[in-house]
């Protein structure tokens, strides 16, 4: 496999690219992007793809993965005609334990699949699952099916609660978030943002404040959190500012966009800060208020404020994950990188296609990441990088990816 013609050119044409944006990126984000006068690297290994991809499934046939991927590093961008009609978002990613996680495939209006991941073992979970969700605290696994969702204690655990719901079933569930406790579920969907317990299913966002009867819950862009000890939660979409609450739903604190749109949002690992995203376009810009100001925040849209903090202002954010030091942002672009609560980029890692979801494990030192590609990504924060194909600075070691594509009777390890 190694004296290949194909092998040579995918791998010598692979190196000379991630080396070209390395540099330009680089360069871009010290000097300016305005002073840089080069041409944009060009991946031109697509005329590759296919036959790349026959023998990626015969190395998984055979078992040789590993030897595939030393001579064929994975690359994006030139297997993205081989995607046409297969991707698919991978979303609600979940930590378990010892390198197992849960997630589901497909966005909430599209039929989902739910799997378990166990190291690199794949299984798919019964078919009537269609979203799962993880508190933040304390292991509580809530698990929709039908109109019924199921509080567990850990993943196959006690059955804690099961709460009947119809408000939220008609457009699917964008995300589950249970409470610490599992005594109510906070729930996301485009029709609307709820808090359920086993007596009450409570529209919180968005408010019909003027009573108008032709108004109407459906939003777009529909994101929500809860802070890790439940004392908050945080809704917003495309039309409505960002919303601090108490844990049963009253506003404490508005946060206007200072981009278009409000996008996502999320707490620090601790609950000292809340980051808040907008949008335009595949842009963006992320925000940061710090505790003392969550009770009676009025941060006014587009006006710069001491009182902010300015986390990022170039990234469209879908999912993050933050740990005790730093948050991990993906964006619309493929990127993924991280923070620290005062803005400052620690490092930069590149994927490809828009980040749909993330987990990181308990210690830190793991984290998957999906994409709306298809693509599951298992990566070593911090061990160094795997080969001379990886795009980024942020030093970290790919154990695989999965190819988890629509018409493909598996997913293809690379």
């Amino acid at each position: 496999m190694q004296n290949t013609t194909i092998q040579k050119e995918w791998f010598s044409e692979g190196e000379q690219y991630a080396t070209a944006i390395n540099e330009m990126v680089e360069f871009g984000e010290k000097n300016g992007w305005e002073n840089w006068n080069g041409e944009e690297p060009q991946d031109k290994r697509e005329r590759l793809a296919a036959e790349i991809f026959e023998l990626l499934k015969t190395a998984n046939r055979n078992n040789e993965t590993e030897s595939f991927r030393a001579c064929f590093p994975p690359a994006h961008s030139p297997i993205i005609p081989l995607m046409k009609d297969q991707s698919q978002s991978i979303e609600q990613m979940h930590y378990i334990a010892d390198e197992k996680i849960v997630f589901v495939t497909g966005a909430h209006y599209e039929k989902r699949q739910a799997y378990l991941l166990d190291h690199d073992q794949i299984t798919p979970l019964d078919e009537s699952i269609h979203a799962i969700g993880k508190s933040k605290q304390g292991n509580v696994f809530a698990i929709a099916r039908n109109q019924t969702i199921s509080l567990y204690q850990n993943w196959d655990g006690e059955l804690i609660h099961e709460f009947s719901t119809d408000k939220t079933i008609d457009s699917g569930i964008t995300e589950i978030i249970p409470f610490n406790n599992g005594s109510k579920v906070l729930i996301v969907s485009s029709n609307g943002i709820y808090l359920v317990s086993q007596d009450d299913e409570k529209l919180i966002h968005p408010l019909n404040e003027d009573d108008d009867e032709d108004w109407s819950p459906d939003i777009d862009m529909e994101n929500a959190t809860l802070s890790n000890d439940n004392a908050y939660i945080v809704v917003g979409d495309q039309s409505y500012d960002h919303r601090i609450l108490d844990s049963e739903g009253n506003t404490i604190g508005t946060i206007g966009p200072q981009s278009s749109y409000p996008h996502f949002c999320m707490f620090s690992k601790d609950d000292s800060q809340l980051i808040t995203n907008s949008c335009h376009f595949y842009n963006g810009i992320t925000i940061a208020i710090n505790a003392d100001q969550y009770d009676g925040a009025d941060v006014e849209a587009y006006t710069e404020s001491e009182d902010l903090i300015y986390i990022n202002e170039e990234m469209r954010v879908y999912a993050g994950t933050a740990t005790r030091d730093y948050y991990i942002l993906g964006d619309a672009y493929g990127y993924i990188k991280a923070f620290d609560k005062n803005g400052n980029q620690i490092w930069r890692h590149f994927l490809g296609s828009t980040i749909s979801g993330m987990v990181l494990s308990d210690d830190e030192e793991t984290l998957w990441v999906g994409s709306c590609s298809g693509m599951l990504h298992k990566l070593r924060l911090g061990k160094g990088h795997r080969d001379t194909h990886t795009i980024g600075n942020g030093n970290h070691y790919e154990d695989f990816r999965l190819l988890i594509w629509q018409n493909e009777p598996q997913a293809w390890k690379w």
